[in-house]
């Protein structure tokens, strides 16, 4: 203690600062225990989980329809890592309910071991009675089929989207391919002439 400095409690580095420069000290609130801050909350994944493109071959589409979907937690981790195939799903309307039937979920590699996980088993399709009513009256009565189309997320829900069908005979599905390379014959001409 030999300087006049240190007892009047000014620190030799700060003098030559001026005033107008110095930067206040940030102070961060206090956490109970020391815990860390909450997290930020995950963002779904957005868009399409699966398509059925087979069934836009094989039928027509007459009508759409958004359903629930009843799911297990171990199924929808799958979802979130896109581990879904709609191939040859379909509908099965049954005691005014809906089953989606032939869909496979692949069951992660860290999935409880405790429950067993069945990838293809029959998922419950959750609509409103009046659209269960439009579905038996058209399936019964008017011989249409009841297809899943694709499987999508709306906000933090896993959706279905099926549909009323009628199958496409051999010629339809030749003309429809017809059409659509005719379609890319197009387009492809128009770029190719945009870029001259």
């Amino acid at each position: 203690m030999a300087s006049g400095q240190e007892k009047s409690g000014h620190c030799p580095k700060f003098t030559s600062i001026p005033q107008a420069r110095r930067r206040p000290i940030a102070v961060k609130p206090a956490t109970p225990y020391n815990a860390p801050p909450m997290a930020k909350q995950k963002k779904h994944p957005s868009g399409t989980i699966a398509q059925n493109k087979k069934a836009l071959h094989d039928y027509f589409i007459e009508q759409r329809f958004e359903a629930g979907v009843a799911l297990a937690g171990w199924e929808v981790k799958s979802l979130r890592a896109g581990k879904a195939q709609l191939v040859d799903s379909y509908v099965l309307l049954k005691d005014g309910e809906a089953w989606l039937l032939g869909s496979h979920i692949t069951p992660l590699t860290t999935a409880s071991t405790h429950v067993i996980a069945d990838p293809v088993r029959t998922r419950k399709l959750l609509l409103h009675k009046r659209e269960l009513g439009k579905l038996f009256g058209a399936v019964q009565q008017k011989g249409y089929a009841c297809v899943a189309l694709s499987m999508y997320w709306k906000k933090h829900l896993v959706k279905c989207e099926i549909a009323l069908a009628k199958g496409k005979k051999d010629f339809d599905k030749r003309h429809t391919e017809k059409e659509r390379d005719s379609d890319r014959e197009i387009q492809r001409a128009m770029r190719h002439g945009k870029d001259d």
